[in-house]
C-alpha cells in the first residue's frame, strides 16, 4: 500500500460523537440504497431489465459488499472511500475519489427531492406535474430543511435516516403486497415472452448504469467510521443485513411496477404512485394511496439526509487534510457536526438545480441529473474496486476479513461492472427529448468538474507544506 509522503495527519480541534450502532447502519444502508425513485426509470425500459438487475446484483452489488467490509476492516476511520484510495494510491487519487463521490451527490440529492415534489404534484394533475416553478421551489426548500436538521447533529439526523429506512420498507412492502393481490385477483398480465432478450437494445442497456447507481451505498456507513460505536462488529452486520434487504426491495418493486403499469405509460418521476393508484382502484382500496405517499416522503427525506451527511463527511475530511478550504474542516461548537461542509454542499446543489432547469422539461432535467450522478459515482467506485484489487493481488491478500479468492473475484467483477455502468450512462434513454443537449450537458459537466477537482488539489497542495499541523482527530 502506498501512502504519499506528503500525507499530513488528519486533524480537527473538535470531537465527533460515536452515535451509530449495527441497526442504525442497517437502516442507513436500506434508506441509502433502496431508493424507490429510480425504480420507474428502470421499469420504463421493460421486463428485460430484470436480467440487468440479476447481472448487477451478482457482479456489482455482491463485490461492493465484499470490498466495503474488507477495506473498512483494513483501513478504518472517517472518510471511507476517500481514505481507502488515499492509502492505496496516494493523496491525489484519494482526493479525486472523494471529489467524485461528494460531487455525485450534488446531482443526486436534487433528484431525490424532485421525486418528493413529484409525490406532492401527483394529486395536482398533469399541470402541476410539469410545473417547473413548483418543482424548483419544493426541491430547494426541502434541501435546506434537511440540511439544518443535519447541522443539529447525527444523533438527531440518524432518526431521520432510520425513519426513512422504515418508510422505505413499508412503502415497498405495500407496493409488492398490492401486486400480489392483483395477481391473485386478475392473474399475471406479463407474458413470459416479454422477458426474452431478442437483440441488443442500447437504450435498454443504458439503464444498467442507473441500476448500478441504485445499488451504491454500502460504503456510506464506513464514510462515518469515526461515528460508529463499534466499527469492527457493527459494519459487517449492518452491510450484510442492509444489502440483502435492499436487493429484495429493488427486484420486488420493479416487478410490481411492471405488473401494474404498461411499459409505455410509466412516468419516470411519479411512477410508483401511478402504479399504486391503478392497483388500489382495481382492488377498491384507494385509501392506501395517502398513507403510502407519507411513507414515501419519509423514505426520501431519510435518503436525502443519509447522502447529504455522508457527502459532507468527505469534504469535511478533505478540509482537515487541507486539500479544500480549511473552513470545510470546521466542527460546530455546539452540535459537533461539520456544519460548514453541510452548508457548502447544499449551496452547490441549489445552484445545480437552478442550472438543470435551463431549457429542459421536468423529466429531462431529472434524467440528466441522474445520469450525471451515475458517471461521477462510477468513477469513485472504480477507485473502490482498484483499491480492493491492490489488496487482492498484493502480498497481504487473505490476511484481512476475507480470503484471497473472494476478494479477487470482487475486485475483477466490480471493476468490469463499474466500467460498463459508467460508459452506458452516456447513452440517452428513450425519455430524453433532445439527444444533443443531453450529451453536451453530460460531457461538459463531467470535464468541468474533474478539471475543477484537479485544479483545487494542486492549488491547495502547493499551500499545504506551509500549513501548521493541528491535533489529531478525536472521537467520543
Amino acid at each position: 500500500m502506498a501512502t504519499s509522503p506528503a500525507t499530513a495527519p488528519q486533524a480537527s480541534p473538535a470531537h465527533l460523537k460515536r452515535a451509530l450502532g449495527a441497526w442504525d447502519l442497517t437502516l442507513l444502508c436500506v434508506v441509502a440504497i433502496a431508493n424507490l425513485n429510480v425504480v420507474p426509470v428502470i421499469a420504463a425500459n421493460g421486463p428485460t431489465t430484470v436480467w440487468l438487475w440479476a447481472v448487477a446484483l451478482a457482479l456489482f452489488f455482491l463485490p461492493q459488499g465484499i470490498g466495503v467490509i474488507e477495506l473498512s476492516h483494513r483501513v478504518p476511520g472517517e472518510g471511507g472511500l476517500y481514505l481507502w484510495a488515499k492509502e492505496m494510491f496516494g493523496d491525489f487519487h484519494g482526493f479525486l475519489c472523494g471529489w467524485c463521490y461528494w460531487t455525485t451527490n450534488m446531482f443526486y440529492i436534487p433528484t431525490l427531492l424532485f421525486y418528493m415534489a413529484g409525490i406532492l404534484a401527483y394529486s395536482g394533475g398533469e399541470k402541476l406535474a410539469e410545473n417547473r416553478v413548483f418543482f424548483f421551489l419544493i426541491t430547494i426548500g426541502l434541501l435546506w430543511i434537511v440540511t439544518f436538521a443535519n447541522i443539529r447533529g447525527l444523533g438527531v439526523g440518524k432518526w431521520v435516516n432510520n425513519a426513512g429506512g422504515i418508510g422505505t420498507l413499508i412503502a415497498a412492502g405495500l407496493l409488492i403486497a398490492l401486486a400480489a393481490a392483483s395477481i391473485f385477483r386478475n392473474g399475471i398480465n406479463l407474458p413470459a415472452a416479454s422477458f426474452a432478450i431478442e437483440k441488443i437494445d442500447w437504450p435498454i442497456i443504458s439503464v444498467f448504469g442507473v441500476i448500478c447507481f441504485g445499488l451504491v451505498g454500502l460504503e456510506l456507513g464506513p464514510v462515518m467510521g469515526d461515528e460508529i460505536r463499534d466499527p469492527a462488529r457493527d459494519v459487517p452486520k449492518g452491510i450484510f443485513r442492509g444489502g440483502v434487504i435492499s436487493g429484495l426491495v429493488y427486484v420486488g418493486c420493479t416487478l410490481a411496477l411492471l405488473l401494474a403499469v404498461p411499459q409505455s405509460e410509466v412516468k419516470v418521476v411519479q411512477g410508483v404512485l401511478q402504479a399504486v393508484d391503478k392497483m388500489t382502484a382495481v382492488l377498491k382500496v384507494n385509501w392506501i394511496l395517502a398513507p403510502l405517499a407519507v411513507m414515501m416522503a419519509a423514505s426520501i427525506a431519510g435518503c436525502t439526509s443519509a447522502w447529504l451527511s455522508g457527502s459532507a463527511r468527505i469534504i469535511f475530511v478533505s478540509g482537515i487534510d487541507r486539500y479544500l478550504p480549511r473552513a470545510l474542516g470546521r466542527v460546530h461548537p455546539k452540535y459537533a457536526t461539520p456544519h460548514v461542509a453541510l452548508i457548502a454542499i447544499s449551496l452547490l446543489s441549489s445552484i445545480l438545480v437552478t442550472m438543470s432547469f435551463i431549457g429542459a422539461s421536468v423529466h429531462e432535467a431529472y434524467l440528466t441529473l441522474l445520469d450525471l450522478a451515475v458517471v461521477l459515482q462510477m468513477m469513485s467506485y472504480l477507485y473502490l474496486y482498484a483499491s480492493l484489487a491492490r489488496v487482492a493481488f498484493g502480498p497481504t491478500a487473505g490476511a484481512g476479513f476475507y480470503g484471497k479468492a473472494r476478494i479477487r473475484f470482487a475486485s475483477v467483477a466490480g471493476l468490469a461492472a463499474t466500467t460498463l455502468g459508467m460508459i452506458v450512462a452516456f447513452v440517452p434513454s428513450r425519455q430524453i427529448d433532445s439527444i444533443w443537449r443531453f450529451e453536451l450537458k453530460m460531457v461538459a459537466t463531467c470535464v468541468i468538474f474533474l478539471a475543477l477537482g484537479a485544479g483545487l488539489f494542486y492549488y491547495y497542495s502547493r499551500r499545504r507544506p506551509a500549513e501548521t499541523a493541528v491535533p489529531a482527530l478525536n472521537t467520543l
